[in-house]
């Protein structure tokens, strides 16, 4: 099987660039499912139906979201009704609707199972994500109940994204963080056979601080003063993420490329 991960979409640029580039990419790499995170792609915070829909038209399969969820109040209520979105898996029992964890359709007739997690280190604290993922991978086992099995591990530091992905080894195809919109340079396959990346980066204008506008993320380094809220940059914008090929078997993977592709970043797009 052959899949695709992107990283957060940060507001219309990376909207636009996800939509201008995913179509060609699922043809050209002959990709079997497509996840982005979302959730800074309305307006930079949270996700809306309206902006949802569009990147299923796209070509996404899942979207997944972290710590700006619930920024754009009809996001309650629409993961009600979309069980393709989700949020963090490890929020309390009951705390928040939908769900942090599905088991999809691939293109090509697979199972594929994605979570979704939120790490606590400088990030809103939730229930521990160890025994969230845990307990997703536990209830659908690769190779046994899911043919493919993902983890967006949503976080700050590049240490509890790593020891995510050791902990996920060998029992899910892909394990890779979300969050910092920074790309890593270690797209690679660890030891168990499960694909990882510490940040897959972001979709959205390079030319900016994380996909905002450079004036006042400066500002505030310099003066210690917040003077105006963030707004997402607006020039051309590119995306970033992972691909990967599974094994049909075993559900582990047998590659594992880094995707980028837009203005700014340099471009690289795996050969099939």
């Amino acid at each position: 099987m052959r899949i695709a991960f992107f990283g957060d979409i940060v507001g219309k640029a990376g909207r636009k660039a996800f939509e201008k580039h995913v179509p060609d990419l699922r043809a050209r790499l002959k990709l079997d499912f497509v996840g982005v995170n979302v959730e800074n792609a309305a307006g930079g915070f949270g996700i809306t139906e309206a902006i949802a829909e569009a990147l299923f038209d796209a070509g996404a399969d899942v979207l997944t979201l972290g710590n700006h969820a619930w920024d754009q109040p009809e996001a309650l209520t629409y993961i009600e009704r979309e069980p393709r979105l989700l949020r963090p898996a490890n929020y309390p029992p009951g705390a928040a609707p939908g769900r942090g964890a599905g088991l999809f359709d691939a293109a090509n007739g697979a199972k594929v199972l994605v979570t979704n997690v939120m790490g606590r280190l400088y990030m809103p604290v939730l229930d521990d994500p160890f025994a969230a993922m845990d307990r997703e991978l536990a209830a659908c086992p690769l190779a046994e109940a899911a043919d493919a099995a993902i983890v967006d591990f949503h976080a700050e530091t590049t240490s509890e994204k790593q020891a995510a992905g050791v902990f996920c080894d060998g029992r899910a195809s892909l394990a890779f963080g979300t969050h910092t919109h920074c790309p890593t340079a270690d797209a690679r396959i660890l030891p168990g056979g499960t694909a990882f990346m510490t940040d897959l980066g972001m979709c959205g204008d390079y030319d900016s601080v994380i996909g905002m506008e450079k004036e006042e993320p400066v500002s505030r380094f310099v003066t210690g003063m917040r003077r105006a809220r963030f707004s997402p940059a607006s020039g051309p914008g590119a995306i970033a993420g992972v691909f990967v090929e599974t094994d049909d078997k075993t559900g582990l993977a047998l590659r594992c490329e880094p995707v980028r592709l837009g203005a700014v970043i340099s471009e690289t797009v795996p050969e099939v």
